[in-house]
């Protein structure tokens, strides 16, 4: 079975918790004992891994980056998730979704993937009749995420935002006309985060099924954010205010 790895607190935390017994190798930094590291490895401990102390260069040359954070770990290749429930059901922490409306540019489908990886985002979910599937330029422009970043495309958006809701999961959507800002909202709790297409933004039925609008302040004289930009300006708020 081939090892696929991870780096950095979150990406190994997350496996950690979800997933323990795929982690095959976990490496970290021999000289980092702060107080992250420590829990960190006294989860590890809990959950019965092996920790192998190694170092700087060595962390470096296997992550292809410096920004490892002092923890590698050499893991097998989780079965995707059937479905968006499956998912959820899986989730050891409060989910935090993204959804697209409308993104039918492959570049922008791409980087929004990029960004979700990034932020820690669970799943990405778009409609099937408004939206772009993953292709080879998806694929390219997201750098691996379209491997690691659940997308599911679902029949009916409405139907699966009131889905959400039924799981408790908030939805926040972004709009220009929104009275409230960005960093009013609270993402600490289960939430999906609903963006539209440039320029069109949202469509209208959509808009009716979110818990709450929230604009992201433009100090500028742009009027709005692509669309990746915007996924990544919510979502990194979203793990800020999560920690």
């Amino acid at each position: 079975m081939s090892l696929k790895l991870l780096f950095g607190f979150h990406a190994v935390s997350v496996r950690l918790k979800v997933a323990p017994k795929s982690i095959r190798e976990l490496h970290v930094d021999a000289t980092r004992r702060d107080q992250r590291m420590k829990q960190f490895l006294a989860k590890a401990e809990e959950a019965g891994l092996r920790v192998i102390d190694s170092d700087d260069d060595k962390l470096q040359q296997m992550a292809g980056t410096h920004r490892h954070q002092g923890v590698v770990a050499r893991v097998e290749a989780l079965s995707p998730a059937r479905s968006l429930d499956d998912l959820l059901d899986s989730l050891s922490e409060p989910p935090l979704l993204l959804v697209l409306d409308g993104v039918t540019d492959p570049h922008n489908l791409g980087a929004c993937l990029r960004v979700a990886d990034g932020a820690g985002a669970h799943a990405v979910i778009a409609p099937k009749d408004h939206a772009v599937g993953i292709n080879a330029t998806v694929a390219k422009v997201a750098s691996g995420a379209a491997e690691t970043v659940p997308y599911f495309m679902v029949t009916n958006l409405a139907r699966t935002l009131t889905e959400l809701k039924e799981r408790d999961i908030w939805i926040i959507g972004t709009s220009d006309d929104a009275e409230s800002s960005l960093y009013q909202a609270d993402f600490k709790g289960p939430v999906a985060v609903v963006l539209g297409a440039e320029g069109s933004g949202m469509r209208q039925l959509t808009r009716k099924h979110c818990d709450q609008l929230v604009s992201i302040p433009m100090m500028g004289g742009v009027e709005s954010l692509n669309v990746s930009v915007a996924s990544g300006v919510c979502l990194y708020e979203a793990r800020r205010q999560r920690g």
